[in-house]
């Protein structure tokens, strides 16, 4: 019944833009901390970003200033807007749900992750 589901990565060029979209379904994203995390290969996953239920946001360093997270409730859906794009930032992004806290691991669900690419 519980189900995350992120929209399709795909190939960008540096300096390029692109936004991600975590849909949920089965629960109400309201009672959720809403998080963003990457894997890039031969590396263990990390977070980059976090929505809290107060409106507190969290941005890791290698994305402060380039990465907007947000969400809108009605539609159940989170948004990782990703500008300025680098070809450090390819990875497997993947969006993760809470009751917890936002900076927290383990996640109460996970999505399956989208493939994104970023070269010239």
């Amino acid at each position: 019944q519980v189900q995350l589901v992120e929209s399709e990565g795909g190939s960008v060029q540096p300096g390029g833009s692109l936004r991600l979209s975590c849909q949920a379904s089965g629960f109400s994203t309201i009672y959720y901390h809403i998080g963003w995390f990457r894997q890039a290969p031969g590396k263990g996953r990390e977070r980059i970003s976090c929505h809290s239920i107060d409106g507190k946001t969290y941005y890791d360093d290698s994305v402060k200033g380039r990465f907007t997270i947000s969400r809108d409730n009605t539609r159940n859906t989170v948004f990782l807007q990703m500008n300025s794009l680098k070809p450090e930032d390819t990875a497997v992004y993947t969006c993760g749900a809470s009751l917890v806290g936002c900076l927290r691991n383990d996640m109460d669900y996970w999505g399956k992750g989208t493939q994104v690419t970023v070269s010239s």
